[in-house]
């Protein structure tokens, strides 16, 4: 049992002493005192909570990395999506050199492929509004 539990176990106890001594002319100001005390207390560990958290997301941001909650910024995708076109002009003439077209095509293949990896990956349902119309429309697509 917590410290605080029992200290608020007396409490009950001491208020139930009370209404005992004192009648059922008291027994709503002893409610409402030890309810008081309850809210007290309640108000007190969610401040704690509030607070830890606030200090565990200040500790994430001056250590400058992400939290696991926070969602991918702007500025993330469009960095990758640079260093990646940054990065297919080297491999495209690697490519295209060493196997010409089929190897351009495969490097561009990889490209496209690292790109739709990382888009899934920072947008989990990008591809979940895409399905086939039934019946008839085979050929269109609905958003």
């Amino acid at each position: 049992m917590d410290a605080r539990d029992t200290e608020l176990k007396k409490e009950l106890n001491a208020t139930l002493q009370a209404r005992r001594e004192l009648g059922e002319e008291y027994e709503s100001a002893l409610v409402d005192s030890f309810m008081e005390k309850v809210d007290q207390r309640i108000d007190g560990a969610v401040e704690r909570r509030l607070r830890r958290q606030l200090a565990e997301q200040q500790m994430v941001t001056a250590r400058g990395t992400r939290s696991p909650k926070s969602t991918d910024s702007f500025g993330e995708r469009f960095g990758f999506g640079i260093v990646s076109l940054v990065l297919a002009i080297p491999l495209s003439g690697i490519g295209a050199g060493t196997a010409h077209l089929p190897g351009l095509l495969v490097t561009w293949i990889g490209i496209v492929g690292v790109n739709v990896v990382q888009a899934v990956r920072t947008n989990p349902g990008l591809f979940r509004g895409l399905r086939r119309k039934p019946a008839g429309d085979e050929d269109r697509w609905e958003d």
